[in-house]
């Protein structure tokens, strides 16, 4: 990704976040334009929209993800029984890490230009997450095997900014199947995969892409060789979040998810001992 001089530092200090964040091109896509944008998200659940920003804003973004990589990641390897116990391996960033200490991430969240640019889309409120462990999160994929396994978000809308990605015979893809519906007693993921089109999209690094995540089930593809995908996840709400309760213990990110981390492992465990004696 072409730097053009931007950094972490000197977009803290910014005074403008429209200037900074919005390319040009996206006045464009205003009339015909974002029509075709609005009808592509609608029928798809994913867009990308990382020519609507500016490299400046990437370079940066990209930048602060780096150095929060190197400060705060840590490695989880679970099966999430919500989603069928389907895989998370990968080392990531806490979103309260992220909004304490990153230099450019809070704000690119909370910058009008960026929000009001992805309501156009979507043609709904933007609203800021419900749940702060949600907000942010930063994902490392760099073994072979690492996958974050079939899911959706429990909110709305995600913002998804690929930092690194491998070429595609190395996997890392993103796979998608809009219009789903998340039961996490019963998540039948293996059939809505029977039943509908998985549509495979792939990226190169600057790329972001917008995604209705909490009707969208998906997953990256598992590497099958070395290499790297390393995203920033940006979560908001939407008007039907706003009294969401989130009771269910597979919240394995948060600050405070060490409890359930451990029980899915236990949960794990004893499944794979079960099956063992069958």
């Amino acid at each position: 990704m072409e730097n053009n001089g931007a950094t972490a530092g000197n977009y803290a200090g910014s005074s403008s976040d429209e200037r900074f964040v919005l390319d040009p091109v996206a006045d464009e896509q205003q009339g015909p334009g974002m029509v075709e944008l609005v009808h592509t998200f609608q029928r798809e659940g994913f867009l990308k929209v990382g020519h609507l920003l500016k490299p400046e804003a990437k370079s940066a973004v990209r930048d602060d993800v780096y150095s929060l990589l190197e400060q705060f990641v840590e490695r989880n390897e679970i099966t999430v029984p919500t989603t069928g116990n389907t895989p998370r391996k990968m080392s990531t960033v806490r979103s309260e890490k992220i909004a304490e200490y990153s230099k450019v991430i809070q704000r690119m969240y909370r910058a009008p230009a960026l929000s009001k640019l992805l309501e156009a889309i979507a043609g709904e409120k933007f609203l800021p997450c419900p749940s702060l462990d949600e907000e942010f999160l930063i994902t490392k994929q760099d073994r072979v095997g690492d996958t974050h396994g079939w899911h959706w978000g429990d909110y709305s809308f995600a913002l998804i900014w690929i930092i690194d990605t491998p070429s595609v015979d190395h996997g890392g893809m993103l796979q998608c199947v809009p219009h789903t519906r998340w039961d996490k007693k019963d998540p039948r993921i293996n059939e809505y995969l029977c039943q509908n089109l998985v549509r495979t999209y792939s990226f190169v690094p600057g790329d972001i892409y917008l995604l209705r995540s909490d009707t969208t089930l998906h997953r990256t593809v598992p590497l099958s060789k070395p290499g790297v995908r390393t995203i920033l996840n940006m979560t908001w709400g939407s008007a039907k979040d706003t009294n969401l309760t989130l009771k269910d213990n597979d919240r394995w990110w948060a600050d405070d998810g060490e409890v359930a981390r451990e029980e899915l492992r236990k949960q794990a465990s004893q499944s794979f001992v079960a099956g063992g004696s069958a």
